[in-house]
């Protein structure tokens, strides 16, 4: 169950192809494709004409509530290409404003919400509870099998050793990661593809192979266990796993400062992801917006750093906190008169170390670090309190430092210096994003 609000990743979306040929095509038709006309409604539906080989294109609709589709392709395949495509688009926000739904498919969601309502004999429909939890075993009972099968490739691993897995290559894994999706479980898909690729990411390779296998075991044993968890770690293994959230997490009402924006692309290049880091002024909390691209189309949403927009943030259950959407805004967005207060080094550990407890897969969290002074060495960057003996090192990949220009960009605004820096906390160092000079509050993006 879901609606417009709530958008599935793409790997949820391709979890619901009936073989790998669909979820090849879906992809294709979930990029630029030969849409004609796409749309969506507030209520939780979307539409769209696609052009097929004939001279009428193929009208495609879907009931995002069901989830229902209605093609009229003249494919046997459900849900079809076509309506996983159109999915893909809805998931990356490319449908557009919600918008009134053409006849021809206003009259099949017409027919479904009445016959929903008014079975045989006339009453109104109960609620198929029984049904919603038949479905809901199933999967779980889908998803147990995969894990079950992915120990048994995580076994493997180990009882043959890393050092043949640079010779090994890529394909083995993205045949697991495969069968996680058939297994309903897109979340380990994805952390299965990241562990793939780290053979080939540089020296020191099999020991971050070994910790990220570690951690995909943990996850396959909490979901194992996850019915006897506390409740607010078990909607963080259902997340991590790759279920939707169950319920609505809490909204909050702030001026959210935009600290950092950044965009990540997937290893097989089919989805760009955008993080935006905001902080709220009055409460200090910290949110993570997330947006999403199909390929060759960056995500929609864009919140320039140092901005602050008062708006209502619906945080997600699990997540440690952190993952929320952005919901209704209130004002103008303005730029911030001030620069936010930063914590020490070991603050900033501490900060991480907490948030460990409620998510044990977070891999960072975020930190405005000040004041600190940037420091080359032979070893490598670090960020040294101005005053006291703790640093932190900078991670050689991800966020600011994919680039050294970026942190020779911070060493140039510090000029010796101390300044604040924002930026992700996590067990390999901090990764800097953003800075402020003394006596300045316009931010600095670090690229």
């Amino acid at each position: 169950m879901t609606e417009q609000g709530d958008r599935w990743t793409a790997e949820q979306v391709l979890a619901l192809a009936p073989d790998d040929a669909s979820r090849k095509a879906g992809g294709r038709l979930g990029g630029a494709g030969p849409w004609l006309q796409i749309g969506g409604s507030a209520s939780g539906s979307v539409w769209g004409l696609c052009k097929g080989s004939g001279s009428k294109p193929y009208r495609t609709v879907v009931d995002l509530t069901g989830p229902a589709y209605k093609c009229s392709c003249p494919s046997r395949k459900f849900p079809c290409k076509h309506a996983l495509g159109l999915l893909l688009l809805w998931s990356a926000e490319g449908v557009g404003e919600p918008a009134e739904a053409p006849d021809w498919a206003a009259q099949w969601l017409a027919d479904r919400a009445a016959k929903a309502e008014r079975p045989a004999g006339g009453r109104a429909a109960p609620v198929d509870e029984e049904g919603a939890r038949r479905r809901a075993e199933r999967r779980a009972a889908r998803i147990g099998a995969g894990v079950t099968e992915l120990e048994q490739r995580l076994a493997d691993l180990l009882r043959g050793g890393l050092a043949g897995q640079e010779q090994s290559g890529y394909a083995g894994w993205e045949e697991t990661a495969a069968r996680m999706v058939d297994a309903q479980a897109p979340g380990l898909a994805a952390r299965v593809r990241e562990l793939g690729t780290i053979p080939s990411c540089g020296p020191g390779w099999p020991a971050r192979m070994l910790e990220e296998a570690a951690l995909l075991h943990l996850l396959d044993r909490a979901w194992c266990g996850v019915a006897g968890l506390p409740e607010e770690l078990a909607a963080t293994v259902r997340s991590r796993v790759g279920l939707p959230a169950s319920g609505e997490g809490e909204a909050v009402r702030d001026r959210w400062l935009v600290l950092a924006q950044y965009d990540t692309v997937s290893p097989d290049g089919r989805l760009t992801t955008r993080r935006i880091w905001l902080r709220g002024l009055a409460g200090g909390r910290p949110a993570l917006v997330l947006d999403f691209g199909p390929p060759g189309r960056p995500p929609g949403l864009a919140l320039p750093v140092g901005l602050v927009l008062e708006a209502e943030m619906r945080f997600r259950p699990g997540s440690a906190g952190l993952r929320a959407d952005l919901g209704e805004r209130f004002a103008a967005a303005v730029p911030c008169a001030e620069v936010p207060a930063g914590v020490s080094a070991g603050a900033a550990l501490e900060a991480y170390g907490a948030a460990l407890r409620e998510d044990p897969w977070l891999e960072s969290w975020p930190v405005v670090l000040g004041p600190v002074i940037p420091i080359p060495g032979e070893l490598g960057w670090q960020l040294a309190d101005a005053e006291g003996t703790s640093a932190l090192p900078v991670p050689l990949t991800g966020g600011a430092s994919r680039s050294r220009g970026g942190l020779w960009q911070l060493a140039a605004l510090s000029g010796g210096g101390p300044v604040t820096v924002f930026g992700e906390c996590g067990h390999r160092g901090f990764t800097p994003l953003t800075a402020w000079q003394p006596d300045s509050t316009e931010p600095v993006a670090l690229a």
